[in-house]
C-alpha cells in the first residue's frame, strides 16, 4: 500500500493527471469557440450556420463531411492557441536559461562535452581538467584538412 500510496503522489503522475484535466477543458473551450465565433462567421460566405449538415450520399451511405470540417477547424485553432501561447513562449524562455547557463560552462578538450567551470574531471571521458587546459575551442583541429577537389 505504501508504494501504491508513493506512486500516485509522485510529482510526476500528478502533472500528468492535471494536464489531462486542462487538456479536456481546453478541448471543450476550442469547440465552443468554433461553434460560437466561427462557424457564424463561415455562415457569412453561406446560409448555414452549422457545418453539421453538410453531406453527400454514395448507395445509401451518408457521409457528413461538415462535421469533419468543423472538428478540423477546432483541432487548427487549438493548435494555434496552443503553439503561440504555450510552446513559442516556453521555448523562449529555456533558450534564456541556456544562455545564463552556457557562461557558467566550458567545454571538454578531449571530448568537447560541456561541463561546469569548477569541474576537476569530465564526467563523460573522466579526463583529468588543470587550470591550464584550455578550452576545446582554443585547441587546433585534430582531423587532417580535406583534399582538394581537382
Amino acid at each position: 500500500m505504501k508504494g501504491f500510496r508513493q506512486f500516485i503522489l509522485r510529482g510526476n503522475l500528478v502533472d500528468l493527471a492535471v494536464a489531462v484535466v486542462i487538456g479536456g477543458q481546453f478541448s471543450s473551450l476550442v469547440k465552443g469557440l468554433t461553434t460560437s465565433f466561427i462557424n457564424p462567421l463561415l455562415s457569412l460566405f453561406g446560409n448555414q450556420q452549422s457545418l453539421d449538415k453538410y453531406q453527400f450520399t454514395v448507395k445509401h451511405s451518408v457521409f457528413t463531411y461538415g462535421q469533419f470540417v468543423d472538428d478540423l477547424i477546432s483541432f487548427v485553432v487549438a493548435s494555434a492557441v496552443i503553439y503561440f501561447l504555450v510552446v513559442h513562449p516556453v521555448a523562449r524562455l529555456l533558450r534564456m536559461f541556456a544562455k545564463d547557463q552556457a557562461s557558467n560552462e566550458r567545454n571538454c578538450p578531449f571530448c568537447t562535452r560541456s561541463i561546469p567551470l569548477a569541474a576537476v574531471r569530465c564526467p563523460e571521458c573522466t579526463s583529468v581538467l588543470t587550470e591550464g587546459t584550455p578550452a576545446a575551442a582554443d585547441l587546433p583541429d585534430p582531423r587532417p584538412a580535406p583534399a582538394p577537389v581537382r
